[in-house]
């Protein structure tokens, strides 16, 4: 059997789960003297790999690894041009109020922005869109590339990247999804969207693994 890859503070979790159990993310953020947020990722690979088990209002117990519970053998070998889906991109000159259609009519909790070449240049969530309305602004008038989060802090995903790493990038950004981008090999300026990657991709991915 395929063994797992775990990172030294993934497999101190999991000692400190065995030997407390159940025990909560305070706790064990306590006792590795780190903050919850530091942990986000940790914890969440580690149950949805099912190797441990958390319970709202208890805390975490360990599952074990063996056969069943490790989804992660199954994925380890998924790449995340293997889930993505169809971006939903607008022009950065759009106007608020279009692009507030556009992410309605698409049901997205984002929309990637890109420029007159295509590349991407910027990333416009619903929070966005909600400050954007609240003051009386005529949203008709206004490109959404004036509130959109601009490049390079925009955090993207290739599509040969392991799902792992791609969700603890949505993790530990907080956010719902990610572009998927390819950069031409003739010109790293020029970045394509291609693809998106969501919280509901990956939640997908996993239920259809663990059905299986």
């Amino acid at each position: 059997m395929t063994t797992i890859q775990l990172n030294p503070r993934q497999l101190k979790i999991i000692d400190i789960v065995k030997e407390n159990e159940p025990i909560t993310s305070e706790q064990i953020a306590s006792i590795l003297n780190v903050t919850r947020a530091t942990l986000r990722s940790d914890l969440a690979i580690l149950t949805m790999t099912g190797i441990l088990d958390a319970r709202p209002k208890v805390g975490y117990f360990y599952s074990g690894i063996n056969g069943t519970s490790l989804v992660g053998n199954k994925i380890k070998d998924k790449r995340v041009k293997d889930i993505m889906s169809m971006p939903v991109v607008i022009k950065q000159d759009t106007n608020i109020y279009d692009t507030i259609v556009t992410m309605f009519l698409s049901d997205v909790g984002s929309i990637f922005v890109i420029d007159d070449n295509e590349n991407l240049c910027g990333i416009v969530s619903r929070k966005d869109l909600l400050k954007a309305t609240i003051g009386g602004a005529d949203i008709n008038k206004i490109p959404v590339g004036m509130i959109m989060t601009r490049t390079p802090n925009v955090v993207t995903a290739n599509k040969d990247d392991d799902i792992i790493l791609a969700t603890k990038k949505i993790i530990e950004h907080e956010v719902d999804s990610i572009p998927v981008v390819e950069t031409n090999k003739d010109d790293e300026n020029h970045v394509k969207v291609i693809g998106r990657l969501s919280k509901t991709n990956i939640t997908k991915l996993f239920l259809e693994l663990t059905d299986n």
